[in-house]
């Protein structure tokens, strides 16, 4: 496992500020502010991630801007206040820009927001921070006339595409495409209390015609855990509070 903040933000993994202003490396990995140790059980994982108690988005940005700016809306009428928070942040001098998933259902102009601020933060060379942490992508009759589909596909881009080094904390659920697109990828990490899939158990039991008795079973099956991302190549390693020891990555770093 790795606390945030351990290595050189230079190789793109957890780090402190690297310089002044804008540019200067990858954005350092924030620490976790949630539950210490890991899982036993994938359904562990999953009920700690949707504990309500367990820390959002806006206490993680508090804890690691010194201030933020929000910017609003997808510049086709619509905004996502509730579901993704976007804007520029101080951290040690240096500007960065972070998209954050609030733990709710993602709409899709949250996502064209994200990809509207992605985009502008590579125009102005200024890395990126995004805080995954969503169930799924808001999948109602409403979203799909307002293009979900076109909208997460437009992060993935946004991110594919950026010049500029983006830094991924999954700090909650991760649940399916809606929560991936944020994802950086060679640079993602995942906190204690946090859980990363294609999807939820509970639909994937339901797809498997299993019964509601399976449900742990399947948790466990999909290797959700963050130690599981970490063996599978998912995720570069677990952060931790910032008063827990530090340890080796569990994780090379990205290529290049």
């Amino acid at each position: 496992m790795v606390p945030a903040n351990s290595a050189d933000p230079a190789s793109g993994t957890a780090g402190s500020a690297g310089g002044a202003g804008v540019g200067g490396g990858p954005a350092p990995v924030p620490f976790a502010l949630g539950a210490v140790g890991l899982p036993v059980t994938g359904w562990d994982a999953v009920g700690r991630a949707r504990a309500p108690k367990r820390p959002r988005a806006r206490a993680y940005l508090d804890a690691y801007f010194t201030y933020r700016v929000l910017i609003s809306g997808d510049r086709c009428g619509g905004s996502d206040p509730d579901g993704m928070l976007c804007g520029f942040g101080e951290r040690d001098g240096r500007t960065v820009a972070y998209a954050a998933q609030t733990g709710t259902a993602t709409r899709p102009a949250g996502y064209r927001t994200a990809a509207r601020l992605i985009r502008l933060a590579d125009r102005l060379g200024i890395p990126v921070l995004t805080l995954v942490d969503t169930p799924g992508a808001a999948n109602g009759a409403e979203a799909e006339r307002e293009g979900a589909g076109a909208a997460i596909a437009e992060v993935f881009g946004a991110v594919a595409a950026a010049r500029v080094p983006v830094t991924t904390l999954v700090i909650g659920e991760g649940g399916s495409g809606g929560a991936l697109a944020l994802a950086a990828p060679g640079n993602t990490w995942a906190t204690p209390d946090s859980y990363f899939s294609v999807i939820a158990p509970e639909l994937a039991a339901a797809i498997l015609k299993r019964p509601p008795g399976e449900v742990r079973a399947t948790a466990d099956q999909l290797r959700i855990r963050p130690q599981d991302l970490v063996e599978l190549g998912v995720v570069r390693g677990v952060v931790e509070p910032a008063d827990r020891p530090r340890a080796r990555t569990t994780a090379p770093p990205p290529p290049g």
